[in-house]
């Protein structure tokens, strides 16, 4: 079974041969893999299968193409950058960011694996600088950071307390964070640390108070000697932990090549190793490979180790090798692509996405509607939409949506939008054939309308029938004329009354008019 192994930096080299070996630089981007024989591991067998988008290195160090990609807030250029952010990248070595970012202000290297503080004196403008989860075990080489105001080494291995001298230099440096390291479990830690470093405002998150500096100080000597002495214990247990973890993977590597004795026979092809398995029973000897990496990375887990960085970056490369090995594996059993049209020329109906759809017939508008229920916050990106005549094929992020059309329809005519309020995927497709046929609407809200008059005629002539009284079988007195009606006065809007013509005023007939007489005034 082929394994692949990595460098251990700091702690020798892991390799399955007797002698370490470097890789070709003409092998970068390649996977060597290792070819089990009688007597242990010995050959490497290249195969061209590089990693996705990146190269094969055994060591990762700063990059320019890294620093490059965390610098598009500054239009990827380094020269000028002033913050970057390298955490969660797995490196193990500090390298170039002194010759390339020079301006650097803010620097992030938490969540890695470096084992020493390097190649970072030249950054004169250097503020913060976070190592948190690092494996760290001495703290130095920032004497040249003249502006280093914040210092985070949380979670690392700082054993070597007397190390934190190397900080008087850096006059401007007000916060410290040391939580999580050997150090902080020493008799005296912080009195040793208040005093060495004058200029501190601020030790693990917690103020420094004027008070206890002057106490600090007073008892300096004594704390500085007891914190020497257990310098040289915790030195003296290092080594001993540093030799444990040597013997062990020496151990490990005379068991490798005992195993390799009973190993499965050399394959030199991928055609080859599928001939061997088909040879061998095919699935029950992938089963029985898959129970003994269960039982090694549940005996790895369970296995009790101190905690020191060799128990870390072990621990890495395992998860490391397992994650590779599943990407193979995964690799290996991709699935065919579906199926859509078959050799025959047959299209055939697909909804990998399961989404819900409805298709329409309208035959006023002589087209078919398709609606697809797609998700509501999809961008519209993701969808890509090939109407044909006689099917419709929509890729839902990748996945496809397939279906038959019960006639022909003109792809160039179709239009698709999108739902503002449900999200959904609109497809009108004309049909190929027939005709719209126009119909004369009546407006259903006129005779609704006439209807519900005629209704409520009926229905005041009905109940004034109903009312009706005959008055001769009933006598009842006039009330009508009881009260005069009079013309109301100041009620109501007004009315202009017209002026009565003085011509068409009656004369008596024995009246003379006498133009002699003067008119009356």
């Amino acid at each position: 079974m082929a394994t692949r192994e990595a460098s251990v930096p700091g702690g020798g080299a892991k390799e399955s041969a007797a002698e370490p070996w470097e890789p070709d630089k003409r092998l970068q981007g390649r996977e060597a893999r290792y070819i089990p024989r009688e007597g242990g591991w010995s050959d490497r067998l290249d195969i061209d299968v590089p990693p996705p988008g990146q190269e094969w290195q055994p060591k990762l160090t700063v990059t320019e193409q890294l620093i490059r990609q965390r610098a598009e807030h500054n239009n990827c250029e380094i020269f000028s950058l002033e913050e970057v952010s390298l955490h969660q990248q797995d490196l193990e070595k500090l390298e170039h960011l002194d010759k390339w970012c020079r301006d650097l202000k803010i620097l992030y290297l938490q969540n890695n694996l470096i084992p020493k503080i390097e190649n970072v004196g030249k950054l004169k403008k250097l503020e913060y600088l976070n190592l948190a989860l690092n494996n760290i075990e001495r703290i130095e080489n920032l004497e040249g950071c003249e502006d280093l105001q914040k210092l985070d080494l949380t979670a690392n291995f700082v054993g070597e307390l007397s190390s934190i001298e190397s900080l008087k230099k850096n006059v401007h440096l007000k916060e410290l964070f040391l939580t999580g390291n050997p150090c902080t479990d020493f008799e005296g830690y912080r009195q040793f640390v208040v005093a060495t470093l004058h200029q501190l405002q601020s030790l693990d998150a917690k103020e420094i108070r004027r008070s206890e500096r002057i106490q600090a100080l007073q008892n300096y000597p004594e704390v500085q000697r007891r914190i020497r002495e257990q310098e040289q214990a915790y030195v003296l247990k290092r080594s001993l932990e540093k030799e444990e973890a040597e013997r062990k993977a020496q151990d490990k590597r005379e068991k490798r090549k005992t195993e390799g004795k009973k190993c499965a026979p050399c394959v030199y092809s991928l055609e080859g190793s599928e001939e061997h398995l088909k040879a061998e029973g095919g699935n029950q000897y992938c089963d029985v490979i898959e129970e003994e990496d269960d039982e090694e990375s549940k005996a790895f887990w369970e296995e009790p180790v101190p905690h020191t960085p060799e128990a870390r970056l072990e621990a890495h490369q395992f998860l490391e090798k397992k994650k590779a090995k599943e990407n193979r594996e995964q690799n290996k059993k991709e699935k065919p692509p579906r199926t859509l049209i078959t050799p025959e020329g047959r299209v055939l109906n697909a909804n990998a996405p399961q989404l819900p759809f409805s298709l329409k017939d309208d035959a006023e508008n002589n087209q078919f509607v398709l609606d697809l229920a797609v998700y509501r916050h999809l961008d519209t990106s993701l969808l890509d939409i090939d109407v044909q005549p006689s099917y419709i094929r929509v890729m839902v992020k990748g996945k496809p949506f397939q279906l038959v059309l019960p006639a022909e329809v003109k792809p160039d005519s179709s239009t698709a939008r999108r739902s503002q309020t449900t999200g959904h995927l609109v497809i009108n497709m004309p049909k190929a054939k027939g005709t719209i046929v126009a119909t004369k609407k009546i407006s259903t809200s006129k005779e609704r309308s006439n209807d519900n008059q005629l209704q409520a005629n009926l229905k005041r002539s009905a109940r004034t029938e109903k009312l009706e009284v005959d008055p001769s079988k009933y006598s009842f007195p006039d009330v009508s004329s009881i009260v005069q009606g009079k013309e109301p006065i100041g009620q109501g809007p007004l009315r202009l009354r017209q002026p009565k013509a003085v011509g068409a005023r009656s004369t008596p007939e024995a009246f003379e008019d006498d133009p002699e007489v003067p008119p009356l005034i």
